[in-house]
């Protein structure tokens, strides 16, 4: 028999809960202006909202501020502050979404190799022209190569019907070398050396091409997708505890792993357009989430999109400033908290291994 449930207990669990998405959607604010605030040009955080205030609602707040300062502030840095909230909430859902799905805690877009094969399409067109792929824009042929390198890694580490945690990664590490030696190719067969070399750069992360038309394609798609992976956090749990979990618990388990798969490669794809690939944000960001709320899906996902938001926000500050004027890539910046954390992952699962053998 289950225990009863504590209503006392629950109801602390909700009320820490409320708190904790209360400090981070504060954080998120306090991280935007901060990172409309730093920049070659140092704008006060006075003048960052009086811009955006009478941008909003003309003339309400006196100009305090040169007209310089109110084109860096509304034109460049805030869309992309605010791309970068969209990109780092994506990316850190994916991950955690994967990592349920194929019950391994390295799972990661990145490394699975979904970002190279998003990236793969969107050199394609960037470099050969929409009309190359039939005229499909940037963020459908990044969609459309992303969804190809996740159903090869999905293929390949199948054993007798079934996924393979180790054969996965494998797979995913091979494919993405695969996918950048192709795309390599092709900026190679470039005729401009300058726009290969620009494209090269975006590749490995920047938000440097944010401007406002570009964000409400993937503010949409964030929006519909994580509203649609909130209402499958059962599922999500089942599938998390295993496949014979999910199956007795009347999950259609491959249907269900397809529709998330083509979800998970939609919202890599568009991110990927507009971003580049980024790595290890969604290796790094659920792990974070699932220690402070647990393993419940139902609270894993709010608060992994909201950490992945300040989390690549600070990323891209420090990317902007570590070595200012010139900026680094941001698969720099996060290599260096990635890198590590991933080097834990493997040591700490074969330590779990070795402990489960004895």
């Amino acid at each position: 028999m289950t225990p009863p449930r504590d209503p006392v207990a629950g109801g602390r669990r909700a009320s820490r809960f409320a708190v904790l998405v209360a400090m981070l959607a504060l954080s998120i604010v306090a991280s935007t202006w901060l990172a409309v605030s730093i920049g070659a040009v140092r704008v006060a955080p006075g003048q960052v909202w009086g811009i955006v205030v009478d941008r909003l609602v003309p003339g309400a707040l006196p100009r305090t501020w040169t007209p310089v300062q109110e084109q860096i502030v509304w034109e460049f840095r805030l869309p992309r502050a605010l791309l970068a909230l969209l990109v780092g909430a994506g990316l850190a859902v994916v991950g955690a979404v994967l990592q349920a799905l194929v019950r391994n805690p390295l799972a990661d877009p990145f490394l699975l190799g979904i970002s190279s094969g998003a990236s793969f399409g969107a050199v394609l067109v960037a470099i050969l022209g929409a009309s190359a792929l039939g005229g499909l824009s940037m963020s459908a042929a990044a969609f459309a190569g992303s969804l190809l390198a996740l159903g090869l890694v999905y293929l390949l580490a199948q054993k007798s019907g079934r996924l393979t945690p180790s054969r996965l990664v494998l797979a995913g590490v091979a494919l993405a070398y695969l996918f950048q030696a192709a795309y390599s190719f092709v900026l190679q067969l470039a005729q401009s050396g300058r726009a290969a070399q620009q494209v090269l750069f975006w590749l490995m992360g920047s938000l440097g091409g944010a401007r406002w038309h570009l964000l409400p394609v993937p503010a949409a798609v964030l929006a519909c997708g994580v509203a649609y992976l909130l209402t499958q956090h059962r599922p999500l749990n089942a599938l998390a505890a295993g496949e014979e979990t999910a199956v007795s618990l009347g999950v259609n388990v491959a249907r269900f792993r397809l529709t998330l798969f083509v979800l998970t490669s939609l919202l890599v794809g568009v991110l990927v357009a507009t971003s580049g690939a980024i790595a290890f944000v969604g290796l790094i960001v659920p792990h974070a989430a699932r220690l402070l709320v647990g393993a419940d899906h139902r609270r894993v996902l709010p608060v992994t999109a909201l950490l992945g938001a300040v989390f690549l926000q600070l990323v891209d500050v420090a990317a902007r400033t570590v070595n200012a004027p010139q900026e680094l890539a941001l698969s720099i910046v996060t290599a260096l908290f990635g890198v590590p954390f991933f080097l834990w992952l493997l040591r700490r699962r074969s330590a779990e291994r070795a402990v489960s053998v004895t």
